[in-house]
């Protein structure tokens, strides 16, 4: 009877083991993202690429973003075009969304520019393309914890917050979380999902923090809700406010040179 119970106790155990690291093995990320809880968070800042021929020619293309394999030469050699570098140049992917569609897709890679001049309607589309979404503000902020507050920008490895110009994607070596993810403070300000009223006031964090805080008074007056950005930004959210609490929203169908994104699984 002992023999049979211990037999029994083993094989419970052994079973315990192997479901652990199915466990274990269900949360491991793509390639191109870090784990953050059960959220799989991408590495960099999303670049944006409109993908000619998308479901033909280059579907090996559009499945390797998908999969978090794509890689600079690979959207060469597909003919992909990036966007969001210089200006606002993502037509016929409009403000609002529409005509996004297997249009423009958000790629997590290292040494590229990140888009910027997006809006959350556009950044939404291109993580939805992509088989990503945009993180909520809860998981962005586990993503963050451990990038470096702002302190002097050296120009090489620091976070980005107090240049004049936007770093590639990754550069900044010294800018990085505990998780693994890159550039999550200065850089562009991150679009994050929810939306909520328009606020009144930027009135900060006290003394708990010198990061921008703008979540102060509902508005009375405003025709828009708004979406929060994270993390602020190299140019006018820069400085001494950009930080792993940094928050500002904006109207979602606003776009600038420093609002760009990053998706998530």
């Amino acid at each position: 009877m002992e023999t049979i119970l211990r037999a029994i106790a083993t094989a419970g155990l052994l079973a315990l083991v192997a479901s652990a690291a199915e466990a274990q093995a269900s949360l491991a990320c793509p390639a191109d993202a870090v784990l953050v809880g059960t959220v799989c968070m991408d590495t960099y800042e999303a670049s944006a690429w409109r993908v000619p021929s998308p479901t033909t020619a280059n579907a090996n293309l559009v499945a390797k973003i998908r999969q978090g394999t794509a890689t600079i030469a690979d959207l060469a050699a597909g003919g992909a075009a990036q966007l969001g570098t210089a200006g606002d140049d993502y037509a016929p992917c409009a403000d609002s969304g529409q005509n996004c569609a297997g249009d423009i897709y958000a790629v997590s890679i290292p040494s590229v520019a990140p888009a910027a001049f997006v809006t959350w309607f556009q950044a939404q589309e291109a993580c939805a393309n992509s088989n990503k979404r945009l993180p909520t503000g809860a998981e962005w902020q586990i993503a963050a914890s451990g990038t470096p507050d702002p302190g002097p920008d050296n120009g090489t490895t620091d976070c980005n917050t107090a240049s004049g110009a936007l770093p590639r994607t990754g550069d900044r070596a010294s800018c990085v979380s505990s998780r693994g993810a890159f550039d999550m403070v200065g850089g562009v300000a991150e679009w994050v999902s929810e939306w909520l009223p328009a606020e009144t006031a930027c009135p900060g964090w006290a003394s708990f923090s010198n990061d921008e805080m703008c979540l102060a008074g509902a508005s009375e007056t405003s025709f828009s809700p708004v979406a929060p950005t994270r993390g602020g930004a190299w140019a006018s959210l820069g400085g001494a406010k950009a930080g792993p609490l940094a928050i500002h929203p904006f109207a979602p169908f606003h776009s600038a040179a420093f609002i760009g994104f990053r998706c998530a699984r």
